[in-house]
């Protein structure tokens, strides 16, 4: 039986709360926040309105950090130094810099484990599309294309003010909405060599971050990828991902892979849906925190670890200073 704590309690962490509560083999001793008015949220588990008390008294063996981006990698740090292992949600950390330095603490404490929630890796479409590229069957990728055209509006920043600062979110569309799109960009197309990238504000918010990005990236495998993202649509949209092999062509759509066969779309597999209003989280959470307590139980290394997070980091700050140009990753 493994100890949890969650640090944070906005959206995301009522997707970790109810997982946890869930599982046999993990017990939910603390919840944290700095808003006392969120003593509640997770019933009779004990509550506390200062990380350092929490870590102090209870002595989690997991820290789910669900905070604001500024905050991941300090209170990763905290955490790590009051010996707790960590499951961090996306992003990493503000910015690429920040992220290897997050990542650094796996060297730092190497008897403690440091996750990191890129759930959409697990979805059935991302594992099988992983599968086929592997296989070889249908040659090797020479594109990929991610789309997100999703809506947030102004309220949505005003809810919630860090979101729309570059000093605590670190960004807009591209950290916030559409990470793990660049992250599966990367996943199927291998190594980045370089990109160009182009970020601006369609939307008169008043706000510091960006809401709509697009970029041209170079592989090492010479395959090219397009990526295009924005919060300016009128709602959220299925986000798509095309992967383009030598032999095949297929697309992750709808929540499902399809193989494109004569102008038709054939059914590959679907992946599972979240119910609800929050459908786009998808629905491997349970997977990705289910494998990182398996991985502490029997003591291997089968889950998605803090470096693997890195990349997204390094494709937005790129993205972000290219302005046109072609940056090296």
């Amino acid at each position: 039986m493994k100890s949890a704590a969650i640090i944070g309690l906005g959206d995301i962490a009522k997707v970790h709360l109810p997982i946890l509560q869930s599982m046999s083999d993990v017990e939910l001793v603390a919840v944290c926040d700095i808003n006392p008015d969120k003593q509640n949220i997770a019933g009779d588990v004990r509550f506390f309105t200062d990380a350092q008390d929490m870590l102090d008294k209870v002595k989690p063996d997991v820290v789910h950090i669900c905070l604001p981006h500024y905050l991941h990698y300090p209170m990763a740090l905290l955490a790590a130094k009051a010996g707790s292992n960590v499951f961090c949600e996306k992003p990493l950390a503000l910015n690429a810099a920040e992220a290897m330095q997050f990542a650094a603490l796996e060297k730092d404490y190497p008897s403690l484990r440091f996750g990191i929630c890129l759930q959409n890796r697990l979805n059935n479409s991302s594992v099988k599309m992983l599968d086929v590229i592997k296989s070889g069957h249908d040659g090797k990728v020479t594109g990929v294309k991610g789309v997100v055209a999703w809506h947030r509006p102004k309220a949505y920043y005003e809810a919630s003010p860090w979101r729309g600062k570059m000093d605590t979110a670190g960004g807009g569309v591209m950290i916030n909405q559409s990470i793990h799109t660049l992250d599966l960009m990367q996943c199927f197309a291998g190594e980045i060599t370089s990109l160009t990238g182009n970020i601006c504000q369609l939307l008169d918010y008043g706000i510091e971050v960006e809401d709509t990005a697009t970029a041209r990236i170079s592989f090492a495998n010479g395959a090219t990828g397009l990526f295009m993202a924005s919060i300016a649509n009128s709602k959220n949209d299925n986000i798509e991902i095309g992967i383009t092999l030598e032999n095949a062509e297929y697309v992750i759509a709808d929540n499902a892979l399809f193989k494109l066969v004569e102008g038709s779309r054939e059914l590959v597999c679907e992946d599972d849906k979240l119910p609800g209003k929050k459908f786009y989280y998808g629905a491997s959470h349970a997977k990705a925190i289910g494998q990182y307590y398996k991985s502490l139980c029997d003591g291997t290394d089968d889950y998605i670890h803090a470096d693997e997070g890195v990349i997204s980091m390094k494709m937005i700050d790129a993205i972000r200073s290219s302005n046109g140009g072609a940056v090296t990753l």
